[in-house]
């Protein structure tokens, strides 16, 4: 039983520690010992922490053995954050060199609950650089690998928190979402990720990329453990001034298998863009099992959606371009002497003038996905281009709520595909910038609108999984859970692995 512990989902390792067939520290065990088999390949972690997580194993053992804290289902559970989350004394690098040494002093709210929950922390997953990407082959230190066929990407940002739960080295991840980058990778890793209404959660602690986009949210096996994880991590937080003042709902309550009455829009504009017709095909088979099951369907139209990656790629390089403004060698992370162009560490001083030792700090420092959007950005915000572009693409913005608005007046779900093909190989769309955008384009929608979104496995092309994604109004996750979990429980696609 201990051997194969990591193959457990959160709820099924619960069961197991409740009566004591198990200690947390042979849970722990067990993951460590799976990433030390594995990760070699998948390259899922920047940062592994097995000292830290049997520490922690040890103490909810502790515990535990005096019969405490055994209703709460995340007692000795272990978690990967996504690097872009700071964790006290770890290693947070957001996969950039410019942070290579960067230890935080603090923890971001969603890992304070974790902890109050007594999770265990494996380690901390590898993103594309400061969560610009769709691959994961933007990190500055080295491109995950998709556990099902390790010659394709995991998707991205969050592609190292999706392939280390498709690959069993955590029972559970967190990830970031500005554009889809937890539903997405979730979508290309065969594993459920969620995108909580903006707001939901707290962002205090998470590196900013574009504020408001960015959404934190859980990568799980199955729907009842993502359920689980937004009970642990939602809720308002003083010191995030967008985290929202509203009630917790007890999401397990929504895990129940009835959609019946359920209305179901099905959006035609999210089949554009080159949608692969077996995607596509699983897709509608998904909608059409759900209205098996008691919901009724209509094919439904957002004329503004088709401007939604044009508007992303404008206001989010816009942001993106002020929020790290604050990486200049100054304070913290990489510092390069404006002299010798050699990497420094931060105490050692600047020979040179500031500017040029900001200069070299950056070019030395940035990728070139992070620079671009950067010149981007900052091009949009400049005067005289101000009200073309950054101005313009938030009317554009408004227009594709209203859109929304008007869909959830008539429905209380949207079905659509995360992403229009299936896991593309490494290196096949380096050269070709806009087809690698386009691989986020049915799920940038929800992050402009600030909408819930989740990624369910609905199938297989050629043994590499299929996502489909549901959205809601805001707020509306219990919706989303119901409508995901009534899906997951009439089918098997959640029970497979890859092959590792």
């Amino acid at each position: 039983m201990t051997d194969a512990l990591y193959e457990l989902t959160i709820h099924e390792i619960h069961d197991l520690l409740r009566s004591k067939q198990v200690s947390a520290r042979e849970v722990a065990e067990s993951f460590i010992r799976r990433i030390e088999e594995v990760d070699s390949r998948v390259r899922a972690f920047i940062t592994t922490t097995p000292e830290h997580a049997l520490k922690q194993a040890e103490a909810v053992d502790e515990v535990l053995s005096r019969g405490d804290l055994l209703a709460n289902p995340l007692v000795g559970i272990p978690v990967a954050i996504k690097d872009n989350m700071c964790t006290r004394g770890i290693l947070t690098t957001c996969a950039s060199k410019i942070l290579y040494n960067y230890k935080p002093i603090y923890d971001a709210t969603v890992v304070e609950r974790l902890n109050e929950s007594r999770a265990i922390l494996v380690g901390k997953t590898n993103l594309d650089e400061f969560a610009m990407g769709s691959s994961t082959e933007n990190s500055g230190f080295f491109v995950t690998r998709n556990p099902w066929n390790l010659d394709t990407v995991p998707g991205g940002s969050s592609g190292g928190s999706a392939a280390a739960v498709a690959a069993n080295e955590c029972a559970f991840a967190l990830g970031s979402d500005t554009g889809g980058s937890i539903r997405q990778p979730a979508s290309f890793c065969g594993v459920v990720g969620m995108k909580p209404t903006y707001g939901r959660v707290s962002r205090y602690g998470l590196v900013a990329f574009a504020s408001s986009l960015d959404q934190i949210g859980p990568i799980t096996k199955d729907v009842t453990d993502c359920a689980i994880v937004l009970n642990a991590i939602c809720g308002k937080d003083p010191r995030d001034s967008t985290s929202l003042d509203v009630p917790v709902p007890d999401f397990t309550q929504s895990l129940r298998a009835d959609v019946k009455g359920l209305k179901i829009g099905v959006p035609k504009e999210f089949f554009g863009f080159g949608t692969d017709p077996e995607v596509e095909d699983a897709v509608r088979s998904a909608v059409d099992l759900l209205v098996e099951l008691g919901a009724h369907a209509e094919e439904t139209s957002m004329p503004s959606v088709e401007y939604g990656l044009a508007v992303y790629y404008i206001i989010a390089p816009a942001e993106c371009s002020s929020n790290l403004a604050r990486y200049d060698g100054v304070r913290y992370g990489l510092r390069v002497a404006p002299d010798s162009g050699t990497v420094t560490r931060q105490t050692r001083e600047a020979k040179s003038s500031i500017v040029s030792m900001f200069e070299k700090t950056r070019e030395q420092g940035f990728g070139a996905e992070v620079k671009q959007r950067i010149m981007i950005g900052t091009y949009a915000l400049s005067a005289g281009y101000y009200d073309a572009y950054y101005l313009k693409a938030q009317k554009v913005r408004t227009l594709l709520r209203r859109d929304f608005d008007k869909a959830f007046e008539k429905f209380d779900v949207l079905i659509t595909p995360t992403s229009p093909t299936v896991a593309f190989g490494i290196g096949e769309r380096a050269d070709d910038p806009y087809a690698m955008k386009l691989a986020d384009i049915c799920t940038i929608p929800a992050n402009l609108a600030g909408i819930p979104g989740i990624s369910v496995p609905c199938g297989f092309k050629e043994e590499l999984p299929i996502g489909l994604q549901i959205m809601a109004r805001g707020l509306d996750e219990e919706t989303l859970i119901r409508v995901a979990f009534t899906y997951e429980q009439h089918t098997e696609h959640h029970r497979k692995r890859p092959p590792l």
